[in-house]
């Protein structure tokens, strides 16, 4: 059981910072943030969860644990799933390079929750330490006025795991196969790293997150591992019996003279590649809501809308679904998992096509942040648009990638990888 106590205060956005600062002590942090953007499907404005307990029942590193503390805790998870996962539910593979060593999943029962909604600081804390509400939030308050200066950062020097010869050649590849009909839509990935580096991810995040400032905002770190996070996608929700899932293809550049920003928005909307890219895995992901969804109840509730962010305009669409009351809600994942827009379809045959041409195993990129509540509802990022960083290797890692489809020209999906890069490179190469 938790015990509750809720704040009324008066600057939520200075809260921020300070509850930030806040977690560095604990071993395990999971925050998010929705960045102001009111959606249909928000549940609150930022949110933080933090642990430091070493109890074995408290976390969970495989699949099948997961569903039995769901359904025994009924009580708060967070944790992660990365992109290998797939490996457990179909019969795939990845033995690429991973220089990071996140866990396949992981997700713990936090003993402190810390939720903002409007002007109120919702305090959630486990039994064996709500004593500490009062304290803890009096250390927060007191951290809301304190000047801490920037700790200075030696610029990152940034390699290419792919260089642009290499990209394009592995692109003219998946074209062969898209050609063959193996595939008609596949997302390809490249991983940008730096070895022997160390920065202090805290900072990392909040330079990030101020450059983009999307609706999917992730800061997490498990122990010597942590994820700087500015997603613009949503995975999956389970709202009640209601699914909803939100992909993303179709990406254009911001313009500083509005004239020339609402003409770049407009020519994204009328793209006829883009919305075809888009239309492709809204249907994927159609099917595979339909797998779970009460018949005849799913239903595309935007198709290719594009919505605008600080440095990208983004081309969305929005598919629902009503589901059984008594689904179990990792089912729900393992039925989806991993979510099209970083696929490509078909789903399986993008997957093992993509494994073979990518040079890094993807790890936490493309995998899914998010948590699990008391009423077996749950919300879930899409891993991208992140910097990783392992602080006991030293390596830190952001990887990027676009839709190939039978329309892609190299050049176009290179250039729009750099831009997808941009605001992580600029992060970690000026230390700004």
């Amino acid at each position: 059981m938790r015990q509750h106590r809720t704040f009324r205060i008066s600057n939520p956005s200075q809260f921020k910072r300070a509850l930030l600062e806040w977690s560095r002590p604990f071993s395990k942090v999971v925050w998010l943030d929705s960045n102001g953007h009111a959606q249909k499907y928000s549940s609150f404005d930022f949110l933080l969860a933090v642990d430091i307990q070493t109890d074995k029942s408290n976390f969970v590193d495989m699949l099948d644990q997961l569903k039995i503390m769901v359904d025994q805790k009924q009580d708060w998870l967070f944790g992660f799933f990365t992109y290998d996962i797939k490996n457990q539910l179909e019969d795939l593979v990845s033995q690429n390079f991973d220089g990071l060593g996140f866990p396949t999943l992981h997700f713990f029962q936090p003993s402190k929750i810390i939720k903002c909604i409007g002007g109120n600081l919702h305090f959630m804390y486990l039994e064996d330490c709500a004593d500490e509400i009062e304290s803890d939030f009096a250390q927060i308050k007191a951290l809301v006025n304190f000047e801490k200066s920037e700790t200075e950062q030696s610029p990152v020097k940034i390699k290419m795991r792919i260089h642009k010869d290499a990209y394009f050649e592995k692109v003219t590849q998946l074209l062969e196969h898209i050609h063959r009909g193996d595939v008609y839509e596949a997302n390809f990935c490249q991983e940008f790293y730096a070895e022997d580096v160390s920065i202090d991810p805290w900072e990392t995040y909040q330079r990030l997150n101020s450059i983009s400032e999307p609706p999917f905002a992730t800061f997490m770190r498990l122990e010597d591992k942590y994820l700087m996070c500015a997603s613009p996608e949503r995975y999956l929700r389970k709202q009640g019996s209601t699914l909803i899932s939100q992909p993303i293809k179709g990406t254009a550049r911001r313009d500083d003279n509005e004239t020339e920003d609402e003409k770049l928005k407009h020519q994204l909307a009328l793209d006829e590649k883009e919305r075809a890219e888009n239309i492709m895995i809204t249907d994927l992901v159609r099917n595979d809501l339909s797998k779970s969804a009460l018949r005849g109840s799913v239903e595309v509730e935007e198709l290719c809308k594009v919505y605008t962010y600080k440095q990208v305009h983004q081309m969305i669409s929005t598919v629902i679904a009503e589901i059984p009351a008594d689904k179990n809600p990792v089912e729900l994942i393992e039925e989806t998992f991993p979510m099209g827009s970083m696929t490509g379809a078909p789903k399986i045959s993008a997957m093992k096509i993509i494994e073979e041409l990518e040079e890094t195993k993807r790890g936490l990129y493309s995998g899914a942040v998010g948590y699990f509540d008391p009423d077996g509802n749950f919300d879930f990022n899409v891993v991208i648009r992140s910097i990783l960083y392992n602080s006991t290797r030293n390596y830190v890692s952001y990887s990027v990638g676009s839709a190939i489809t039978a329309k892609s020209n190299p050049e176009h999906e290179y250039q729009e990888c750099l831009l997808k890069a941009k605001a992580m490179r600029s992060v970690l190469e000026t230390g700004e």
